[in-house]
């Protein structure tokens, strides 16, 4: 069995000194098909599945996993994630900081084209920014991204100020000046997520509404190009983009890529040698367990369930939102329903994520467990929540994904707070990935089971969710004490790393003082790879899987 650790208290630990100073054997299986031939002379091919269609290709509007993998892809910034995890070149070739830490200036190369043959300069970085944080495009990430970061993104993105009044302009074509609010020295890592990508404006005004809906109204400047695609596809290919100005680092002639939800039917394409990696459910982890192509990767995406206290009077009360966040058995649902490494979180910031400055300890650890299961006190708070109601019953919808392991783990949850609480009814609520996000942006829905991986290597990137103005904070939520100890960290502590930390421990104690979220689970990956796959990356934060470097083992 392989098990693949990242060294996340190394990366965590080089960002924080950083800020100091300033996310069965089948080694014969090569099928005699031209999508699997790789040492004959034909194309390099690799297969893969996704677990749903790409929700969005248009770097303003991603918000998902899967949208910022292919965006990843197809497309590229001033800096990408290396192996390492740490930026190295992309369109930038090089960037100098002023000795206030508020104006960067990137040089940009000068052999980097677009698909079309157009040269990608730094007005398209300019365009693209502008775009993100302007109320017109309905970015979610572009002010969650740059307000408070980049100088007056947070007045833009509340129309109170016009977009071209942001802080990045393009001093000419190959020089891109960017002013923040407050010194950021982590910003070089923020360039590299998918938000922060340039676009082509004569392209996309040409396209209009179609901009990003199928291959035809994509442009690439990235290591592939994406093909066969529509917004509603079921499968799709990345070809190797041959105007990449650093096509020759790109090995792999075409991936392939088809959603299929039934984990049982994704292994039976693996070992068909259809495809050359599947996740596995819990009920295929025993299977696979002893099969040389099992690995588990320790992930940093944490499971919660949103509260949506505008959407229903009972969870507009404290007491119910900490009785429920309490009733449900969590070690049971890791070991039993998910069984693939996956553990229980009692608080968001994962572990083994980041360390803090003074000690060098677990921010996890230090901050401890702050929402274990604990059924009497559950059913305390429930008690008191239905008195302060006035009432002895409780209906409510939990959303969640369609896929075939959310569907257990939700029956799993529903069945836990019916038992626990009585007089609570839970109605599950599945739909499409896509959907369900919609959903979320719209504030349609009660309890939600939703998840976040990180964008950069700094709790800020947890803590922000939940902010009042956050542009992801789609629940009513609101604390004016969280508000200033999370800002704070980005504002008047931005350079007293010490300081910040201490300001995350206290706003993450509030988030659970105040039942805001439930914490469910912080997730591994436990999955099939075929022996044939190299150079395919997963990274800790940003976009998780990095394809440039992929190749068919020899």
């Amino acid at each position: 069995m392989k098990i693949k650790k990242w060294s996340l208290l190394f990366l965590a630990g080089m960002l924080v000194t950083f800020l100091a100073a300033c996310s069965g054997d089948k080694a014969e299986e090569t099928k005699g098909t031209a999508d699997n031939k790789s040492n004959s002379g034909s194309e390099k091919v690799l297969n893969f599945i996704n677990p749903e269609a790409i929700p969005s290709m248009d770097p303003a509007l991603a918000t998902d996993e899967s949208s910022f993998v292919y965006l990843a892809a197809t497309m590229e910034g001033l800096y990408r994630l290396d192996k390492d995890t740490k930026p190295v070149p992309g369109i930038a070739i090089d960037h100098e900081v002023s000795p206030d830490g508020l104006t960067w200036t990137f040089k940009l190369r000068d052999d980097a084209v677009w698909e079309n043959g157009d040269p990608v300069t730094a007005n398209d970085f300019v365009y693209a920014w502008r775009r993100a944080v302007d109320p017109a495009t309905g970015s979610e990430y572009g002010p969650y991204m740059m307000n408070g970061v980049i100088k007056n993104a947070t007045a833009i993105s509340k129309g109170e100020m016009a977009p071209d009044q942001l802080g990045v302009r393009a001093e000419d074509d190959y020089t891109l000046i960017v002013e923040l609010e407050n010194p950021t020295p982590y910003f070089e890592s923020l360039t590299t997520f998918g938000t922060f990508l340039p676009l082509n404006q004569k392209f996309v005004e040409e396209q209009g509404d179609k901009f990003a809906t199928s291959s035809d109204t994509l442009l690439a400047n990235g290591p592939y190009t994406i093909k066969d695609w529509k917004s509603t596809s079921n499968s799709w290919n990345l070809v190797k983009n041959g105007k990449y100005w650093d096509a020759k680092t790109v090995k792999m002639d075409k991936l392939t890529f088809k959603v299929v939800k039934d984990p049982q039917t994704a292994v039976n394409l693996y070992e068909e040698n259809s495809v050359d990696r599947v996740d596995l459910t819990s009920d295929l982890v025993d299977q696979y367990t002893s099969n040389d192509d099992y690995t588990v990767t320790p992930d940093t995406f944490v499971y919660f369930i949103k509260f949506n206290q505008t959407k229903s009077e009972a969870l507009a009360n404290t007491n119910i939102r900490a009785a429920i966040s309490r009733a449900f058995d969590k070690k049971a649902l890791v070991e039993e329903i998910l069984n693939n490494g996956s553990i229980v979180a009692n608080g968001l910031v994962p572990k083994d994520f980041t360390p803090m400055p003074d000690s060098g300890k677990d921010f996890r650890e230090v901050s401890g467990d702050l929402m274990k299961y604990d059924l009497d006190a559950a059913k305390q708070f429930w008690a008191k929540g239905l008195e302060e109601l006035g009432t002895d019953k409780v209906e409510l919808e939990l959303l969640a994904d369609d896929d075939a392991t959310t569907k257990i783990m939700v029956e799993y949850i529903a069945n836990q707070l019916e038992t626990n609480l009585e007089g609570l009814t839970v109605k599950i609520k599945q739909v499409p990935k896509e959907q369900r996000l919609d959903l979320d942006t719209n504030m349609d829905y009660q309890m939600q089971v939703s998840r976040w991986g990180p964008d950069f290597l700094d709790p800020y990137t947890y803590m922000n969710l939940w902010t009042t103005d956050s542009g992801n904070n789609w629940m009513g939520y609101s604390n004016p004490k969280y508000d200033e100890l999370v800002k704070a960290t980005v504002t008047t502590l931005a350079t007293d790393n010490d300081a910040r930390y201490q300001n995350f421990l206290e706003a993450e104690k509030i988030l659970f003082e105040d039942a805001a979220i439930a914490p469910i689970y912080q997730a591994s990956r436990a999955q099939l790879i075929s022996p044939r796959v190299k150079g395919v990356f997963i990274n800790p934060f940003g976009a998780t899987y990095e394809y440039k470097w992929a190749d068919v083992a020899e």
